[in-house]
């Protein structure tokens, strides 16, 4: 059965205000983010291009005001009285100039730090008071719109009116009084836009994102854009034989629906590319129930459905050539009469039955039967994305999301999309057989959702290998990068707001496998 669900609130909230770079903005004080290079020496600096047109215009009043002081990368200066087109302007640190890719960080650090200037420069001006903020383009302006644009994006739909910030509008701007690069901006803005709707899907309260809201929400942000999304319910789960995901819905009051989003970009021959994303709008941890001071943060514990949501809006607006679904199983983890209790046995739609020794690993549990419905699509490919272990945390925090692949070609262009985007990936051991081996060779039932010994991680990225066909496949568990971010690292990513991670980096791989191309020069 296809639903059409309602929702209470109202629609696109979540959409980041902007101008479009052809027309005017309203009123309010104007400011502009320049870019200031490390010299040679401490307190040396060179103005970025942009900022000494600007600077030649105001007869070197900046140059003067930066004079033996210089601004490292991560940091910025704020002036006023610089002429009277701007209340402010921001200089931000950009790092050395000629700066490229990485290959130990794996990272393209000319962007990276691009994203660092533009994004503290803009969020700075946004502090002050500035509410019209134009930001140059550096060398390239695609990041310079997504650092911006993610630094300037809170989340305050459930204050007082009287009490909210206004949103800062974003612009590129013109150096020199010459054309802006508008194509690479609006792609910046684009992206940045995507993963600010994963922010804003994680970050709403458990109680106002339900199944049933979350899928309102995916219905008003990608059909809109032309991709289809089908709402499935529980008496449909229940005939498509998805066992483990009916013991899991079960434990709430709220009904739980599986999605299906599909956005056909390529020719019909072409196999797409198939998404599972774990939908879990809430999660006590069952009977096994997790910290009471820590439970608040898994309202978030949907961000790889939030994601999948982001990323298929995003290609679609990009009007990518590739066929795409996402497949999102939704509902509520809770305690209660239905809970699953440790050591029962649910039956996915494959037949294997799983062993439940811990509630509160009841990710893998919940995606076994969306790997498994994978196959009616007869995908080329099938990428997991899932908040799923503290193991990925406590391994490599949230520098990088945690990566197992079947599939060298995959990892490849994983890896180059995470140097592009600076929301890196890592990878970790293959699906070894040590690990299959742990989570099946258990008594009683075919699969495990525990296994035996350490390593949580590469055992629950085992245990999903079990449900998976013949084809490439990758797991990407961002368990340490999806949730609230800690601001270490990316400083345009506020601290203790729900990331939005890898939305980026998921957009640029779908656009370099549906648009191979050579790595292009460095900025």
């Amino acid at each position: 059965m296809v639903l059409r669900v309602v929702s209470p609130r109202p629609s696109t909230t979540y959409i980041l205000k902007r101008w479009n770079s052809c027309g005017g903005g309203g009123s309010g004080k104007k400011g502009v983010v320049f870019g200031s290079y490390d010299g040679c020496n401490p307190g040396d600096f060179k103005l970025s291009k942009a900022a000494s047109l600007f600077d030649s215009g105001q007869s070197g009043k900046l140059s003067e005001l930066l004079r033996g002081t210089g601004v490292p990368l991560g940091q910025v200066q704020i002036f006023s009285n610089l002429g009277d087109d701007f209340a402010a302007v921001a200089v931000a640190g950009v790092g050395p100039e000629g700066a490229g890719f990485d290959p130990y960080e794996r990272l393209d650090l000319c962007k990276e730090n691009i994203r660092i200037a533009a994004g503290v420069g803009a969020k700075k001006l946004q502090d002050e008071g500035i509410n019209q903020i134009l930001v140059e383009g550096f060398t390239s302006p695609e990041p310079a719109a997504e650092g911006a644009a993610l630094a300037v994006w809170k989340y305050q739909d459930l204050k007082n009116v009287e009490k909210r910030t206004p949103l800062a509008t974003l612009l590129p701007y013109s150096a020199g009084g010459g054309p802006a690069d508008i194509e690479e901006w609006e792609k910046g803005i684009c992206k940045a836009e995507a993963q600010n709707l994963a922010r804003y899907i994680e970050e709403v309260p458990a109680n106002l994102m339900t199944p049933t809201i979350f899928a309102e929400n995916a219905i008003e942000a990608v059909c809109p854009c032309g991709a289809q999304v089908e709402v499935h319910d529980l008496d449909w789960i229940e005939t498509n034989r998805m066992g483990a995901f009916v013991a899991l819905g079960k434990t709430s009051c709220e009904p739980p629906m599986f999605l299906e989003l599909k956005y056909c970009g390529g020719a019909i021959e072409d196999l797409p590319v198939v998404f599972v994303g774990k939908g879990i709008t809430y999660d006590t941890g069952g009977l096994c129930p997790k910290p009471c001071h820590e439970m608040s943060e898994y309202r978030g514990d949907l961000a790889g459905a939030a994601v999948i949501t982001a990323t298929i809006r995003c290609i679609a607006r990009m009007a990518l050539p590739i066929n795409v679904i996402g497949l999102i199983p939704l509902c509520e983890h809770m305690f209660g009469g239905f809970a699953t209790k440790p050591g029962d046995i649910v039956i996915p739609a494959n037949g294997k039955s799983i062993r439940i020794v811990d509630p509160n690993n009841e990710g893998s549990v919940l995606l076994s039967d969306a790997l498994v419905y994978t196959q009616r699509h007869k995908p080329c490919a099938v990428i997991s994305i899932a908040s799923l272990t503290l193991g990925m945390k406590s391994t490599i925090g949230t520098a990088a999301s945690g990566t197992f692949t079947t599939s060298n070609e995959m990892w490849y262009e994983l890896d180059r999309a995470g140097g592009e985007t600076g929301d890196r990936f890592w990878r970790f051991p293959n699906f070894w057989k040590i690990y299959t081996r742990r989570v099946t060779e258990i008594p009683g039932a075919d699969v495990c959702n525990v296994g035996k010994g350490s390593g949580n991680s590469c055992l629950q990225a085992a245990f999903l290998k079990e449900f998976i066909h013949e084809v490439d496949f990758a797991h990407i568990d961002i368990g340490g990068t999806g949730m609230l971010s800690n601001g270490i690292g990316y400083p345009y990513l506020t601290a203790g707001v729900m990331s939005g991670r890898p939305t980026r980096s998921m957009i640029q791989f779908l656009y370099q496998v549906a648009c191979p191309h050579t790595k292009g020069d460095d900025c």
